[in-house]
């Protein structure tokens, strides 16, 4: 893409089905370098990756050559797949549908990265259900409750 410059800076979460807690520290750094393959060549740039046992973050930098959905549909069905094919877990391995997605500007991204890399400490204050309702409200997206993830309490 000849003169076509961009600076798109996402913050993008997503879920184990089910919300399980299948992401254990033992395979937490391999599952993270997969994913940041696959960003990678997918030609963005993994700014950072974290992950709790039930859920990921990650912030990227999206070039515009590959939509949100087709990048996140890339990376939930391939890292599902090599998580099974690695027997990481004695049953299957699913990420859940649908994602959230936000996009901040370039003065943000120092703050966006200390966030990510807190997770440990912020998750002793907050549900992962607490804090993607706050991400939503935060950035004025309309959701139903219906449609969120399967919260398991």
């Amino acid at each position: 893409m000849s003169n076509t410059y961009s600076q798109i800076f996402l913050h993008i979460i997503f879920a184990v089905k089910g919300r399980q807690s299948l992401i254990t520290k033992k395979y937490s750094e391999d599952i993270r370098k997969y994913i940041t393959g696959i960003v990678t060549n997918s030609n963005c740039k993994m700014m950072a990756i974290n992950n709790m046992s039930d859920h990921i973050h990650l912030l990227i930098g999206l070039n515009p050559n590959i939509s949100v959905s087709d990048l996140l549909e890339k990376n939930k069905s391939n890292s599902s797949k090599w998580i099974n094919e690695n027997k990481f877990l004695y049953g299957k391995f699913e990420w859940q549908k649908g994602y959230g997605v936000f996009s901040y500007s370039k003065s943000q991204i120092d703050n966006v990265i200390k966030y990510i890399e807190n997770q440990k400490n912020h998750h002793k204050k907050k549900t992962f259900r607490e804090e993607y309702i706050e991400f939503l409200e935060k950035f004025g997206i309309e959701y139903n409750n219906k449609y969120l993830y399967e919260w398991i309490e």
